[in-house]
């Protein structure tokens, strides 16, 4: 990856606005001895695989943002990738939100996580901020800032008192579960019990 300086904000932006947003396309591979990989490239038999539900860069939802904010999140989206029980996660997340940066975020807890992300991000370190297609690994408020501004996101929050942070999500779609609740079909019934007479019909008489 190639390292910019921060001396140089110009150099910085350009670089960031040149930068395009790789397109994932993760699979999920199961080898014959039920070893599970993860790859950006289609394997040879596809009936081994499967595509795995990854979040993409598209970044947070636009609705109801200020149009220069509507701006910098469709060209620039912030993605922040967390865990659970991670202080330096937790004071990312508190950063970006008192500055009041629209980001969605990502959390790696699972083992499916865990793998997908390393594939997808090329590390296993956390917290990671994305700023388009840069990444910053580990919580340093001064450089998250820096790239931040570079990009060209207000240093003191626009967003309106309306505004709701979207929830954190996991990295990987859970997959779906069935569901063991549902009512068992009624027995089909028996042809040779005979139905109850009806109206006045004397015992033993059927119709």
């Amino acid at each position: 990856m190639t390292v910019l300086r921060l001396t140089r904000p110009f150099t910085l932006a350009t670089a960031l606005l040149l930068a395009s947003v790789p397109a994932w396309a993760l699979y999920k591979v199961v080898g014959p001895n039920g070893e599970i990989t993860y790859t950006d490239r289609p394997p040879v038999d596809a009936k081994k695989s499967q595509p795995v539900k990854v979040a993409g860069d598209s970044g947070p939802s636009t609705d109801g943002l200020p149009y220069q904010l509507q701006q910098l999140v469709s060209r620039y989206p912030v993605i922040l990738y967390s865990s659970t029980r991670c202080s330096p996660c937790d004071s990312g997340r508190l950063f970006l939100t008192r500055r009041g940066i629209p980001f969605t975020e990502k959390t790696v807890n699972s083992n499916e996580d865990l793998k997908a992300y390393s594939a997808q991000l090329g590390t296993d370190q956390l917290p990671l901020l994305k700023i388009g297609n840069q990444q910053l690994r580990g919580y340093a408020e001064q450089e998250w800032s820096e790239y931040l501004t570079a990009a060209g996101y207000p240093e003191q929050s626009s967003l309106p008192s309306s505004y709701k942070a979207p929830a954190a999500t996991p990295l990987v779609a859970p997959a779906p579960t069935k569901d063991t609740n549902r009512a068992a079909p009624s027995a089909a019934p028996n042809p040779s019990t005979s139905a109850p007479p009806a109206g006045n019909a004397p015992p033993g008489f059927r119709f």
